[in-house]
């Protein structure tokens, strides 16, 4: 480990008051980097040479001046050294006077002995600063300045990292912000940041291990805390090695031998951003390292990963705990960070994360309520809700961002959603940084539509979370059980890095397996033959879940098999993946009843097998109403238990029928279970079709089953309803149709009845009217409806017209939504402004018709003839 310092202290100046402190403060840098840092060279400015029991040392000399030009020339050599072998950390202290830049384009000035202030530029610019360190290889670079307005070189985010695309390990700390001075301590020999600094150095104060720029900024922070000035201190990349003073380990210290009875893996969980997570979270510096200079630099992170490569544990107990934490972006502890996952309403999952958890159940609610009615404004209210933070940036995060699309099936809330943070993102300069992680199949869906701005943001903000290499996967393997006393055999490792290589998205596999391997423990080991009798990588998972599912009865079994059927999400065009459901969809009577849903759940879930997750969500209006879902632990589960698989496979068109319906039931009654909500005509026929075919195997959840049933109610209802003001016109249309003549304002033919009889032709009349205009049923067609007649007869949702004679029809203002209008003939039907929205018009005749304002949203418009149509 080659480590280089140039340490610069100047007391003496040509133009400027003479300072004290600096050449002690340089020095004391110098002595304890030497002492306890390990640093091969260190160059003293100015230095004088000091004679001490016959032995020359350099010193920091208290009358020496130093140039411009002097300063440059050290820089260079200890950040661009001519030789080949640049050494692998470098650091640069300097004390001194420092000159603010007025215009800022330099950020500042060291002064050198010959500065003038009336020429600032005669001193270092803080900006040729940073351009030498955005040229230089060195891979760890110190810079501490203990000078006034020192801050200017962390002034902006993007220059204080320069080169930030590459590899580079950095500590940057100066004494003051860009506007402030520096002081000196009149009680103590050192300025005020040096001597925080020296403290924070003092290997005693963490003996037996290495003090680190982590440790460094957190003391600093710390100790100047109040002071009058404030200090400006950021770690980039990871942390880099000052000082340490080993103490021998005795026999008695045994921290690495006992085991201490805590498993650091989380098997199908993800690492969270708690107080234990990240301490057995490894492999992923390099990453971490990646994610935070885009925070640093952007306002916008799109997170993107194959399912199983571990984006969720990287985001929270790499990325969200290091902001925490504040050592690497200086001040991001003070930052407000609120998580979030879109599941199936994402605005107001959006209005929860910003409700503190720390609120009573009656002041949550309150806050659910202000935070609710700001986001139904869109931007304004996000914005809203961003600018009323006291904390200088608010993090929002999205956890699991393809939800939206595989969840949410409310298109307009998903637009609404989309605009809402894409305009709050630009109306709320660098405060709001949003970061989105989601499976990497979901990128195209972001990229489909402009999405208010999504697609561009994504496109060109987006990370990639890739598979571990082999070296951070040891750690992965291996540094957990360092912290908890745990030993490895090193054939174990070899062997799990082996079966692992070319697996993408095994790292659940992984933690899983790692997680039974403790439980399977000899000692405080994990050996070679419990991971061979487990089945290895990829059979651990499998077996498991197959060993639960055999514990079952029979009957219980075919309920696991509904419930996992249930919580798979089919994919279209994609992988399949995790759906949450309400524990109460699952019940499906007679078959799999409530208790037994209960208990297969209970077991599925418990801490020894864990293959699901119960949580409990709370609506909005009323925090007394509460719904137990249920989900998967992990995708990896839907895409590795071989009977999972087989159990999707040979029933997905079934299961998406049977989707079918109970999304249905779930819109119902999300929407307060309004009847026009309730299913009608053709879709209503194949509900209870299926429903009567597949009760034994795909039972209809309790809610569905209701559903249907009440929409079966709600037909019958419906044609009374029609039936109760037609029959007397009917009667008196049938008995004018009996005596040969037409009516002028109501005309229905009825040449084409099959019978003669006035009974027969009652029942047709009645038929249309109870069957929701249900036409041609019986032969006969309807030749125009006059104004009148519809005026009684709206609406006409889910309306039975197929192959119905309604030219010249007048439907202006008609309630169409979802009617059946195949191979109807509506030449010159007047359709103005008429709701035609999911109707299904395939080869109807619309020659002529007037569909000027007409909602034809969603509606089946194949083989449509419309020329001449307006």
């Amino acid at each position: 480990m080659s480590r280089d310092a140039l340490v610069v202290g100047i007391n003496a100046y040509s133009f400027l008051d003479t300072l004290k402190p600096p050449a002690a403060d340089a020095e004391a840098i110098a002595q304890i980097l030497q002492q306890d840092g390990d640093f091969r060279k260190i160059i003293r400015l100015p230095a004088t040479i000091h004679t001490e029991d016959g032995t020359k040392t350099d010193i920091v000399s208290t009358k020496g001046s130093v140039s411009q030009q002097a300063l440059k020339t050290a820089l260079k050599a200890l950040f661009l050294p001519e030789s080949n072998q640049v050494p692998e950390t470098a650091l640069f202290y300097f004390s001194g006077h420092g000159l603010p830049d007025e215009d800022g384009f330099h950020k500042g000035y060291l002064a050198t002995s010959d500065t003038n202030p009336q020429n600032p530029e005669s001193g270092l610019s803080l900006r040729w600063l940073q351009w030498l360190l955005s040229e230089s290889k060195v891979k760890q670079q110190i810079v501490w300045l203990d000078c006034c307005h020192s801050g200017g070189l962390i002034i902006n985010v993007g220059a204080a990292n320069p080169g930030h695309g590459e590899s580079r390990d950095r500590c940057f700390i100066a004494s003051s912000r860009d506007f402030e001075n520096s002081w000196t301590d009149l009680n103590s020999p050192y300025s005020v940041l040096t001597k925080a600094l020296l403290e924070g150095l003092d290997p005693n104060r963490l003996p037996g291990r290495w003090i680190d720029t982590f440790a460094l900024v957190d003391y600093v922070n710390q100790a100047l805390t109040g002071e009058l000035q404030t200090p400006v201190c950021t770690n980039f990349g990871e942390a880099i090695k000052l000082t340490r003073r080993w103490q021998p380990q005795t026999a008695t210290d045994t921290t690495y031998q006992t085991d201490k009875g805590i498993c650091p893996y989380k098997g199908l969980e993800y690492f969270d951003c708690n107080d234990t997570d990240p301490l057995y979270f490894f492999g992923r510096d390099r990453l971490i390292s990646q994610l935070l200079d885009q925070v640093r630099i952007s306002n916008f992170m799109a997170l993107a990963g194959a399912s199983g490569n571990g984006k969720s544990s990287v985001l929270r107990a790499g990325l969200i705990h290091q902001i925490k934490m504040g050592r690497r972006i200086a001040g991001s502890d003070q930052w407000r960070i609120r998580i979030t996952r879109p599941d199936r309403q994402p605005m107001q999952n959006l209005a929860l994360a910003f409700v503190d958890d720390e609120l009573s159940d009656l002041d949550r609610a309150e806050a659910l309520g202000r935070a609710s009615g700001l986001l139904k404004e869109g931007r304004e209210g996000l914005k809203r809700l961003i600018q009323a933070s006291l904390a200088s940036r608010v993090i929002l995060v999205i956890d699991q961002f393809e939800e939206v699309f595989t969840c949410c099936e409310d298109i307009d809330e998903r637009e609404h959603y989309f605009a809402c943070l894409m305009s709050a993102l630009s109306d709320t300069d660098h405060k709001l940084c949003l970061i989105i992680a989601m499976r990497a199949d979901f990128i195209g869906k972001c990229l489909e539509h402009e999405y208010s701005g999504l697609a561009q943001q994504v496109q060109q903000h987006m990370v990639s979370v890739l598979p571990l290499k082999t070296d951070e996967l040891k750690e992965a393997i291996c540094k957990p059980a360092e912290q908890v006393g745990l030993v490895i055999e090193p054939t174990l490792v070899t062997e799990i890095l082996n079966d692992i290589a070319g697996a993408p998205g095994s790292l659940p596999l992984l933690q899983y397996t790692l997680k039974e391997l403790y439980n399977n423990r000899q000692a405080n080991q994990l050996v070679l033959p419990a991971y061979q009798a487990l089945g290895g990588i990829t059979g651990t998972l499998d077996k498991r879940a197959t060993d639960i599912y055999n514990g079952f009865d029979k009957d219980q079994q075919l309920t696991v098999q509904h419930i996992f059927q249930q919580l798979t999400q089919l994919g279209e065009g994609t992988e399949d993946t995790r759906r949450r459901v309400f524990q109460s969809d699952l019940i499906a009577e007679p078959n799999h009843l409530a208790q037994q849903v209960q208990e297969v759940i209970q077991t599925l879930s418990s801490p020894e097998n864990r293959l699901l997750v119960t949580s409990e969500v709370v609506s909005k209006n009323s925090k007394s109403d509460r719904m137990a879902i249920v989900d998967v632990a992990h995708e990896a589960l839907i895409r590795h238990w071989k009977l999972l698989r087989q159990w999707i496979e040979q029933n997905r068109d079934l299961l998406r029928q049977q989707r079918k319906i109970e999304a249905n039931a779930v819109a119902w009654r999300t929407q307060d279970k309004k009847p026009g909500y309730l299913l009608q005509g053709l879709p209503l026929a194949e509900a209870k079709q299926f429903q009567k075919k597949h009760q034994d195997t795909f039972p209809l959840s309790d809610a569905a089953h209701q559903f249907t049933q009440k929409s079966t109610v709600n037909q019958r209802i419906n044609r009374l309803k029609t039936a109760s003001w037609l029959i007397i016109p009917a009667l008196i249309v049938v008995g004018l149709v009996e005596y040969g003549i037409r009516a002028e304002r109501v005309s229905l033919d009825y040449r084409n009845l099959d019978s003669d009889s006035q009974t027969e032709r009652r029942n047709a009349v009645l038929d249309l009217v109870a069957g929701c205009i249900s036409i041609n049923k019986r032969g006969w067609s309807i030749n125009y409806f006059t104004e009148r007649m519809l005026g009684h007869c709206k609406p006409l949702v889910h309306a039975r017209l197929s192959k119905a004679y309604l030219r010249g029809a007048k439907l202006s203002y008609v309630n169409l939504y979802s009617a059946d209008l195949i191979f109807a003939d509506l030449v010159s039907a007047d359709l103005i402004s008429a709701d035609l929205s999911d109707a299904s018009l395939r080869n109807a005749n619309l020659r002529s018709a007037n569909l000027s304002d007409a909602n034809l949203r969603f509606a089946d418009l194949r083989y449509v003839d419309l020329s001449g149509a307006d």
